[in-house]
């Protein structure tokens, strides 16, 4: 007798490579989370600058990819639209973490995400059913009840930073849905992100002051160069071969990961408001993308 699985069509639990591409890139946007905290906590780094270190590292990693694979740096790829949101992500969220733990930002940040995905597609024209409704009021709840007041809840600004960056960050993951070119296309939207960075210092009024030698500077570059460079290219590879549900499933791992590493990297506490909030957040979230 033959046994057939229901799941044996699904690239993402038969293609090992796959998985280890999708593991690696959860991870990434995991650590991300951890080498900002890191940089903002422990070297006191300022947030811009952290930005700066992170987008320019980035940049100069994917090219250095590009070449390599290339031969010769020859890139088309990318769009203002895709740069505009990378930036838009990376600063709020460096700015954002100065007033949060790793997990907690972390939360927010992939809450937004999957509810800004899900809107994009209700205004496509996929009305959600009654169990859709019911995940997504979840999902939102879970976020309110993470920014009632208690010891690891944010301040409002840091919240509203975060959110915003998540929402940029679902925008970022959308445009690059249908790409053929990963690399390319993250190396370029990496490129004109740079345009950015000088108005955030003309509006903020301050200047660009970065040690070298100093542990924040290499955890910015931890975070542009491997986590985020050489990460989200690999997110952008494999999301041609998952659904839009799959890929908003796979991201609800990014919190809990972020949690465990601030507890071992920053001894940050884990608080049953958190485990709530989380719990509640992506059960809803869940609720919605299974009944799709």
């Amino acid at each position: 007798m033959r046994i057939t699985s229901r799941f044996a069509k699904e690239p993402i639990l038969t293609n090992l490579k796959n998985n280890s591409l999708i593991l690696v890139a959860m991870l990434a946007f995991a650590a991300n989370s951890m080498l900002c905290r890191m940089a903002m906590s422990v070297a006191d780094m300022e947030p811009g600058d952290f930005t700066v270190v992170r987008l320019l590292s980035g940049t100069l990693m994917l090219i250095l990819l590009g070449s390599v694979k290339q031969k010769s740096w020859r890139n088309k790829e990318g769009s203002w639209l895709g740069a505009f949101c990378l930036f838009i992500y990376a600063a709020a969220f460096s700015f954002a973490y100065q007033g949060m733990t790793t997990g907690t930002g972390a939360l927010l940040l992939f809450g937004a995400v999957q509810i800004t995905m899900l809107l994009v597609s209700y205004f496509r024209g996929e009305r959600f059913n009654k169990p859709q409704l019911l995940g997504f009021n979840l999902a939102v709840g879970g976020l309110l009840i993470l920014l009632l007041p208690g010891a690891s809840s944010p301040d409002p600004l840091s919240a509203a930073l975060m959110v915003s960056a998540g929402v940029a960050w679902g925008a970022y993951t959308l445009l690059g849905k249908g790409t053929s070119k990963p690399l390319q296309l993250s190396a370029g939207n990496f490129l004109r992100s740079l345009i950015f960075v000088l108005p955030l210092f003309f509006i903020l009024d301050t200047g660009l002051s970065i040690d070298f030698a100093d542990s924040g500077f290499v955890y910015a570059v931890l975070s542009g160069a491997i986590a985020s460079g050489a990460g989200y290219a690999i997110w952008y590879s494999v999301l041609p071969s998952l659904s839009g549900p799959q890929a908003a499933t796979i991201q609800l791992s990014v919190p809990v990961l972020a949690m465990v590493m601030g507890w071992l990297a920053l001894s940050e506490a884990i608080t049953m408001q958190m485990v709530a909030a989380g719990g509640i957040t992506m059960g809803g979230i869940f609720l919605v993308i299974r009944a799709r």
